[in-house]
């Protein structure tokens, strides 16, 4: 039976932790995670890579980036099949948009 009370939770959500969703210490464990990552993209920006191989490591760690955002921050990882395949399309879209974009300006070019 559906709880019709005001300030009831909508049916399908449950807020006391089960339910697959991650608790808090799992939420600090990926924004560290993302910390730590974005710490090593300033890192490499330092570093004397150029081109296509600093172009290419940056673009992966966006993508590692990207995907654990939406999944955890976004929720994601518990939504329906559907919504992760369009969250992926979009980034692999995305990236097509942003290489060609790039060998446009000569910057992957050799």
């Amino acid at each position: 039976m559906i709880d019709v009370r005001p300030g009831a939770s909508p049916p399908g959500t449950n807020h006391d932790g089960a339910g697959g969703h991650p608790g808090q210490a799992q939420y600090i464990r990926v924004a560290i995670i993302l910390a730590a990552v974005t710490a090593a993209e300033v890192g490499l920006y330092y570093t004397d890579l150029a081109g296509l191989k600093l172009v290419s490591l940056l673009a992966g760690m966006a993508a590692v980036k990207f995907g654990m955002v939406a999944a955890y921050f976004m929720h994601l990882r518990f939504d329906s099949r559907l919504l992760r395949q369009l969250f992926v399309t979009g980034i692999i879209l995305a990236c097509g948009v942003y290489s060609v974009a790039l060998i446009t300006l000569d910057v992957l070019v050799g």
